[in-house]
C-alpha cells in the first residue's frame, strides 16, 4: 500500500502544469479540419507509393470528409501498431497528380491513461536507429540515480535529454530519429530528442514508444503547418504517459506541462518505429511514416507535401 501511495505521489508531482497563458498550447478539447496534399513527380519507371491514413482512437475522434485519389488504391495495416496505410502503385500517367486527404478532428488534451495491452513487454525491443545497448543503458544509470520508481526515473531522463540535447536542424545526419547520432551530435530535431529518450528508458526497463503527425498552431484559426511533429510515451504504474521534450526545450515554461500532457492542438497520423508492410519497400521496413514514401524503379523520391488546417467553429 505505501510504495502504491508513494507512486500515485511521485506521478501526481510529475504532472504538475505550468500556471500560465500560454498561446502554444490548446487545452481541454480542438476541432480543426486537417489537409493532406501530395503532388507526384515525374514517374518515369515502376513506382509505388505509402502514405499514412489517420485512424480515430482514445484522444482524436477523426472523420474523413473528403478522399481525392485519382489512382487506385489499397488500404493496408502495418504488421505490428496497425497503422492504416495507402498503397498506390504509379504509372508514367499518374505524372503530376494531385492527391488530396481532408479530415474533420475532434482532439482531446492527453494525459497519463490505462491501457488493455497486456504486451507493452514489446516496448523494450530495440529498433534499426534506437538500439538498447550499454552506452545508453550506462548514460540512463547515471542520470537516474537515486531514483525510487519509473516515473521519477523517466523524469530524470526527461530531465537528462533536455538538458544535454540542442533543437538544431543545422548540417546532415538529423531528422532521422537515430538515437545514436542525437546521443554523439547532442542536436537535432523532434524525431532525434525521441528517440535518445526512448533508448535510454529501454534501456533500464521502461517501455517507451514513439507517435507522429502534426502540431496544430494555436495563434491562429487557419494556413500552412511548417511540417511534421513528434513525441513519445513511457509506461508506468499501469499508465501509458507522453512526453514532449523537443517542445519543453523550444518552450521552457512549460518544460512540466510536457511531461505528462499532449495538447489538444496535436493531430496523431502514426505510431512506432520500423513498420512492417505488405507490399514492402525496396528498402525495407519503413523508418516513420508521415510523408508519403514514394519509390521510382527501387529509389525513394521526394513528393511535396502539404499540410494545411483551419479551426472549425472560428
Amino acid at each position: 500500500m505505501r510504495t502504491s501511495i508513494a507512486f500515485g505521489l511521485a506521478l501526481a508531482a510529475a504532472l504538475s502544469v505550468f500556471a500560465g497563458d500560454q498561446p502554444s498550447i490548446v487545452s481541454g478539447s480542438d476541432e480543426f479540419e486537417f489537409i493532406y496534399r501530395v503532388k507526384l513527380p515525374a514517374i518515369d519507371g515502376k513506382a509505388r507509393l505509402w502514405m499514412p491514413l489517420a485512424k480515430t482512437d482514445t484522444f482524436q475522434s477523426v472523420r474523413v470528409d473528403e478522399i481525392s485519389i485519382p489512382i487506385k488504391w489499397e488500404k493496408v495495416q502495418d504488421r505490428d501498431y496497425g497503422n492504416d496505410i495507402c498503397v498506390l502503385n504509379l504509372q508514367t500517367e499518374d505524372s503530376g497528380k494531385i492527391i488530396e486527404l481532408r479530415y474533420r478532428v475532434l482532439r482531446k488534451e492527453k494525459t497519463a491513461y490505462a491501457t488493455t495491452d497486456l504486451n507493452v513487454a514489446r516496448y523494450l525491443r530495440p529498433e534499426t536507429l534506437v538500439p538498447v545497448s550499454e552506452t545508453f543503458k550506462t548514460i540512463a544509470e547515471q542520470a537516474t540515480l537515486g531514483k525510487t520508481n519509473d516515473v521519477e526515473r523517466a523524469k530524470a531522463l526527461y530531465d537528462h535529454v533536455l538538458g544535454r540535447m540542442r533543437y538544431d536542424k543545422s548540417g546532415t545526419g538529423w531528422g532521422r530519429g537515430d538515437a545514436m547520432f542525437a546521443c554523439d551530435a547532442r542536436t537535432g530535431n523532434c524525431t532525434d530528442f525521441h528517440a535518445y529518450f526512448i533508448a535510454l528508458a529501454r534501456s533500464i526497463g521502461i517501455p517507451a514508444r514513439f507517435a507522429i503527425g502534426a502540431t496544430i498552431p494555436a495563434e491562429k484559426n487557419e494556413g500552412v503547418i511548417d511540417g511534421y511533429h513528434c513525441w513519445a510515451e513511457f509506461f508506468a504504474g499501469g499508465r501509458w504517459i507522453p512526453v514532449d521534450i523537443s517542445e519543453a526545450w523550444k518552450n521552457p515554461k512549460l518544460a512540466h506541462y510536457y511531461f505528462g500532457h499532449n495538447p489538444a492542438n496535436r493531430f496523431e497520423l502514426t505510431k512506432g518505429r520500423d513498420l512492417v508492410v505488405d507490399p514492402e519497400p525496396a528498402s525495407g521496413p519503413i523508418n516513420f511514416l508521415i510523408y508519403p514514401l514514394l519509390e521510382i524503379r527501387g529509389k525513394m523520391v521526394k513528393a511535396e507535401t502539404t499540410f494545411t488546417f483551419r479551426r472549425i467553429g472560428t
